[in-house]
């Protein structure tokens, strides 16, 4: 079945390319497009989109506005398509928090040429959109970097060099958590139910490096512990959440009795920078069985084979069930490859944070659990 989607921004020239790049995909129809979100509501009496690609400054209203009258009154897949300023990464969080589900960020200049050449990639986004599961409590948002390339990559072209062996019955506990499609708000909904006295975690939200800074930033206002952008060096240390760069890998390295990242650049993995997988092999090599491994909402299989090295290495690895995730593709594929011990959903994960047990003593306490 095709894809309704609306176009709603008040660039004239956004509009037209994104038509055309839009007609040409396979499973896509544009339903119309409108200069601000007073017309989009005329041709929406007529028509309900699947999904609305939304800008955000626009006269009469802006487009944050209309994204909570839409949440609020029908709960609709958005992608929000912002240009690349400071104050606009603080919108398009606020944005995201609303529950749009992707971001688009579109540069001031060179914008037909970069919209041209982000055709397919702007055509997943909408398709992952479409399928995406809108609810009025856990609506999720995702901010999946535009890349460009579709290059896949495994996570030995970053892990040149293994880490030390773990230390057998080591006290301090890391929880490594990866994410994409509808993952900010699922972060938000975890982090913000933990207490000061929570292990320490290590983050990889696919994002455009534009935001992550902000979204960090957000999350620590919110928080009881610390959330911030992780900077190369950083301790992993209880109470603090390290969130990857928007443009680097994310690695967990163990140094004496300590854990502390790594930030380094290379090749895109899975297709990402940062990548899931990444951090989960880094976190199964530096951490092993001191380590829990959680893989939440998100398009496509980025961090299901980290997983599975998690699991092969003693972590207890947890997946977010298909009930609560916006979009059920990074959970299922990991399920699939045989690496999760747990399957729940979202409500329960920020208790398993907070206790961050062992697989022994999560397989005493709830017995053997089959993943579904």
């Amino acid at each position: 079945m095709s894809v309704n989607v609306l176009i709603v921004d008040d660039s004239a020239v956004v509009r037209q390319v994104l038509t055309e790049q839009l007609a040409g995909i396979a499973g896509i129809t544009v339903m119309g497009s409108a200069r601000d979100p007073l017309f989009a509501r005329k041709l929406m009496e007529k028509q309900w989109p699947d999904v609305i690609v939304l800008d955000i400054e626009m006269p009469r209203m802006d487009g944050l506005t209309f994204l909570r009258q839409l949440m609020a009154e029908r709960p609709t897949p958005v992608i929000i398509c912002s240009t690349l300023t400071e104050q606009g990464a603080e919108i398009t969080m606020q944005a995201m928090s609303a529950g749009a589900v992707d971001i688009i960020a579109k540069p001031k200049i060179g914008l037909r040429q970069f919209l041209e050449d982000s055709k397919t990639l702007l055509g997943d986004a909408i398709k992952a959109a479409g399928h995406a599961r809108m609810e009025r409590v856990s609506a999720g948002s995702r901010a999946k970097p535009v890349m460009p390339t579709t290059q896949k990559l495994p996570a030995d072209a970053v892990l040149a060099e293994r880490a030390a062996v773990p230390i057998a019955g080591m006290t301090e506990r890391v929880v490594a958590i990866g994410t994409s499609t509808g993952g900010t708000q699922a972060l938000e909904y975890v982090l913000t139910r933990l207490p000061r006295t929570a292990p320490g975690l290590v983050i990889v939200q696919h994002m455009p490096g534009q935001f992550t800074a902000a979204f960090a930033a957000r999350l620590d206002q919110l928080c009881q512990i610390e959330v911030r952008e992780a900077r190369n060096g950083d301790r992993v240390i209880p109470g603090l959440a390290l969130i990857a760069p928007g443009t680097d890998h994310l690695l967990l390295r163990r140094s004496g009795a300590q854990y502390r990242v790594e930030v380094k650049g290379g090749p895109l993995v899975s297709r990402h920078r940062p990548s899931v997988d990444v951090l989960f092999r880094s976190t199964a090599q530096a951490a092993g069985p001191n380590a829990v491994g959680i893989i939440m909402t998100g398009m496509g299989d980025d961090g299901a084979r980290g997983l599975l090295e998690m699991h092969q290495a003693g972590a207890l690895t947890i997946a977010q069930d298909e009930q609560t995730c916006v979009v059920y593709g990074m959970p299922k594929e990991a399920v699939k490859l045989g690496g999760v011990d747990a399957v729940v959903g979202l409500p329960r994960i920020p208790e398993l944070v907070t206790q961050a047990p062992t697989r022994l003593a999560y397989k005493r306490l709830h017995g053997a659990s089959v993943p579904g």
